[in-house]
């Protein structure tokens, strides 16, 4: 499987400075990140919303070693929200965030991760949009899920991610069904050892359908983060069996994947959220996109090859 073998990569310094320089690298990264400033997103904001579609805007970048670099990162969302005050959508745009990139990962960062997601998530409450807290490796997911629990007392709309092929999933998806948060599931883009997820995609899939049947049967808003087409149809099929209107659940999808799929969606009156990142330390994001998807990094490969 190639797939830890890029997440490796993603780690590497060399193969950070390797790929960064390929010619062809700015060419493919903008197909999945369109920009490195908010003044680069919001044409696509307009563009997308204007289409029919929503959004969740995720500014890039996880290696953050000091409590200034953490703060920068608050500061960059918050800016982020004063750009969409401007633009007056409402939840049409939302955002997501990694809890590492506000300090989880240092001293006292439990803490520190907290304390810096606040003022963002109030920001994003007063103009009438929520944040989502995306899952990271397993190691982080107790403290993501006590802050998710401390935010939700005063912003009950705050939402958070959980993954497939973690074994622990299918319980925090009862826990979380019953308290009417809004979940997004996904399979996982980290590599984990085999004591804790499921390593084979046949069994990643089955798990996602268990738990996307429980989140369609329990009192949240999932949201079906997955560009499968199969699984959507299932998600199409459980959310009617579970007598949800459309307008009780929502799909997400990345931006440059299946952007027809995304139009098809809205048109038939679901709810479509591109999740779409932007930012200038986008080396981690692309790599992850390339190890989830074997068709992504075929498409980098083609690319070095016919423009390298």
């Amino acid at each position: 499987m190639l797939g830890p073998v890029i997440l490796a990569a993603s780690r590497s310094d060399r193969m950070r400075r390797l790929i960064s320089a390929a010619p062809v690298t700015k060419q493919v990264v903008d197909r999945f990140i369109p920009g490195e400033t908010v003044a680069d997103i919001v044409p696509i904001i307009e563009d997308l919303t204007a289409k029919g579609l929503e959004l969740t805007m995720d500014v890039v970048g996880e290696d953050i070693t000091t409590a200034e670099q953490a703060a920068h990162a608050r500061d960059a969302y918050l800016a982020l929200v004063d750009h969409l005050k401007e633009l007056e959508l409402g939840e049409r745009v939302e955002m997501s965030v990694k809890l590492s990139m506000f300090g989880q990962a240092l001293p006292g960062g439990h803490e520190l991760a907290l304390a810096n997601v606040r003022p963002v998530v109030e920001a994003a409450a007063a103009i009438g949009t929520t944040v989502t807290l995306d899952a990271e490796d397993h190691t982080t997911l107790d403290s993501m899920f006590a802050i998710h629990e401390e935010l939700r007392k005063d912003f009950p709309q705050t939402g958070c991610v959980i993954q497939a092929y973690l074994f622990r999933t299918e319980a925090d998806a009862r826990r979380l069904a019953a308290s009417g948060s809004r979940v997004r599931l996904v399979k996982g883009a980290y590599k984990e050892p085999a004591e804790v997820a499921f390593q084979q995609k046949h069994e990643i899939d089955k798990a996602y359908v268990r738990i996307l049947k429980i989140l369609m049967d329990g009192e949240g808003y999932p949201m079906v983060g997955s560009h499968d087409p199969r699984l959507i149809a299932i998600a199409q099929e459980l959310a009617h069996k579970a007598g949800r209107k459309l307008d009780e659940y929502e799909f997400q999808m990345l931006y440059g994947i299946r952007g027809d799929e995304h139009l098809r969606l809205a048109a038939e009156g679901h709810r479509m959220r591109v999740y779409t990142a932007y930012g200038t330390d986008w080396y981690g994001y692309f790599m992850r996109r390339l190890a989830e998807k074997p068709a992504n990094l075929r498409f980098f490969l083609r690319s070095m090859v016919s423009k390298g």
